[in-house]
């Protein structure tokens, strides 16, 4: 369904180590704006019935049905942006304005270009 890089998993692991209780589910949620843009959410949450559950990076996945089909086969991927700002991205070839970065515009930890679709 969707992907998650290991540099976004080491960001997602350290922020669920801070938070309190048992296990750790990440909500991943998308919708269409008005522009036919996708907008994305996510956070740490607790599993509602109904909810879709997938792994990856030993990140437990929660997406409401809702919004699978504009999530399956993204990957949120944790990048530079410039340097010393780092941020969490969605690449989804769902996304109508998806452009893949191109070479040399994201680089991780600052060193070179990371490495995309």
């Amino acid at each position: 369904m969707i992907n998650i890089t290991p540099e976004a998993a080491v960001q997602i692991l350290a922020s669920a180590q801070q938070s309190a209780g048992g296990e750790v589910y990440l909500r991943l949620a998308a919708r269409l704006d008005a522009k036919g843009v996708i907008e994305y959410g996510m956070g740490l949450d607790d599993r509602a019935e109904g909810d879709l559950l997938a792994v990856s990076q030993g990140i437990n996945i929660l997406v409401s049905p809702g919004c699978v089909e504009l999530l399956t086969g993204a990957t949120l991927d944790f990048v530079e942006i410039n340097p010393g700002e780092k941020q969490f991205i969605f690449i989804n070839p769902n996304d109508p304005s998806h452009k893949p970065p191109a070479a040399g515009a994201l680089t991780r930890r600052g060193q070179g270009p990371a490495a995309r679709e």
